[in-house]
């Protein structure tokens, strides 16, 4: 009888954005220690719980929590759409599930390897070119190719295709990406130092973990991108378009945002320390637990 009501005990009821869960402590910690979630339910935290149903309750999209549940069950990625698979990156990026993150990432990479034939270069080829001392891809359709952990600094990508492209733990300081498509590419745990991105095209991508310092991305397109735990300080953001865009503890300590738009903008915990806020619209910005000493907020509308 002990072991049965120590069984129950360990039964964990889960509320995510209104879809119910049900699942064990075990679960939610041993396969991915690091995660948001093991911090959730180590014990050391106070959770948000219905009082009188039980349920734990996580303000996020449902969607794709079961194929979460599975993985931290079975270690298994689910068969997916690739537009499914970039709405569950999303997911294991705010649960900081780095196992699943790579193995999505390397499920996507063998699917690319039967369409390689559709862009212009190959992954080999790439490796090949970067021995040279100036490489430039400008204008060519890279589109879905493998790029992950190359060293890259100093390419001029501009004008390219890059949708789809993964650049995961790249070397891509002071790369130029001026008016690329990146749309939906992934960028995780990149070093993008002093990178170009002057007008590209970046909606939906992942940023996650990038190191951005001084990088310029005025005039970008960065609707919908995750820079969760991101590094831009000193990034030139001027008139970057960042609506619905995930900065949940990026560090933008003196970057310039003039006349950026940040409508939905998640900067919960966002380090914008000396940051260059002037009349910024920050009414729709979610700003809990920011720090703004120094900032410039003269004629900030909140």
């Amino acid at each position: 009888m002990k072991d049965f009501q120590s069984g129950l005990s360990n039964v964990v009821s889960l509320n995510i954005g209104g879809k119910k869960f049900c699942t064990t402590t075990d679960t939610l910690t041993q396969r991915e220690p690091d995660s948001m979630l093991a911090a959730m339910f180590s014990g050391r935290h106070t959770l948000c719980q219905d009082p009188l149903k039980g349920y734990v309750f996580v303000d996020r999209d449902g969607k794709h929590f079961r194929h979460i549940l599975n993985w931290l069950r079975d270690g298994v990625v689910p068969t997916l759409e690739e537009s499914q698979y970039s709405e569950l990156l999303r997911e294991a990026e705010y649960y900081q599930l780095l196992g699943l993150i790579d193995g999505i990432q390397a499920v996507l990479n063998k699917r690319k390897e039967d369409d390689e034939f559709h862009t212009e270069l190959t992954r080999i080829d790439i490796i090949k070119c970067i021995q040279s001392e100036k490489v430039r891809f400008r204008g060519v359709n890279l589109s879905g190719i493998d790029l992950s952990k190359l060293d890259l600094s100093y390419v001029d990508f501009s004008h390219a295709c890059l949708k789809n492209v993964f650049f995961s733990r790249a070397n891509l300081q002071c790369a130029k990406f001026r008016d690329v498509d990146a749309e939906a590419s992934i960028f995780h745990n990149a070093t993008l130092r002093e990178c170009e991105f002057t007008g590209a095209n970046l909606r939906g991508a992942l940023l996650a973990g990038a190191c951005l310092q001084s990088a310029n991305l005025q005039d970008a397109c960065l609707v919908d991108c995750s820079f969760c735990g991101a590094d831009l300080r000193t990034a030139h953001l001027q008139n970057a378009d960042l609506t619905n865009a995930n900065l949940e503890g990026a560090v933008l300590e003196g970057a310039n945002l003039k006349g950026a738009k940040l409508n939905n903008a998640n900067l919960k915990g966002a380090n914008l320390q000396r940051a260059y806020l002037r009349h910024v619209n920050l009414r729709d910005t979610h700003l809990e637990g920011a720090r703004l000493d120094g900032a410039n907020l003269l004629g900030v509308i909140r």
